[in-house]
């Protein structure tokens, strides 16, 4: 596992600990804790804990500074709006998309299997013809944005069976 995917997984791990959508860290004793750099620490949260990750990160500097790190949370129907028409846009790239189908997977949503599914449906060698990278990133776009509302009528469909 690299030192990334620890840390994150550690800062995670830790949330669910505390049973908090947010906790407070020092970056200082992360970066002791792993035997790194604080630079290492300030590229895992600008990297894995965005708002398209679902979190928001904030930070105090001085003495007793510390970074505070929240989980955004939505319900499902607010999410799926959220993806659909802020976050998926008309154009999306390949990674931009494997990140959306992994956090759906991470928030339960869909299972690990469908958002591997999705991700390799969106993937660079899915969409490989040879035509400029921004029509390949709004047929990816189109190609989420149909499995989202797909996703989302699939939940109306249940929810109406539920409470009938």
């Amino acid at each position: 596992m690299r030192l990334s995917d620890a840390i994150e997984q550690f800062i995670k791990d830790m949330m669910k600990q505390e049973e908090q959508s947010g906790i407070d860290l020092k970056r200082n004793e992360l970066a002791e804790y792993f035997h790194c750099a604080p630079s290492q620490i300030n590229y895992v949260l600008s990297t894995r804990f965005t708002p398209d990750h679902g979190y928001v990160t904030s930070s105090q500097r001085g003495g007793g500074g510390y970074i505070r790190i929240v989980r955004i949370v939505r319900s499902g129907d607010e999410q799926l709006r959220y993806l659909l028409h802020e976050r998926v846009g008309e154009s999306i790239t390949a990674g931009e998309a494997q990140i959306l189908c992994m956090q759906l997977s991470e928030r339960g949503m869909v299972s690990a299997p469908a958002a591997r599914l999705m991700a390799a449906a969106t993937s660079s060698s899915a969409l490989s013809a040879p035509v400029p990278e921004t029509v390949k990133n709004a047929m990816r776009a189109h190609i989420l944005r149909s499995m989202l509302l797909s996703l989302a009528q699939s939940q109306a469909q249940e929810e109406g069976s539920e409470g009938g």
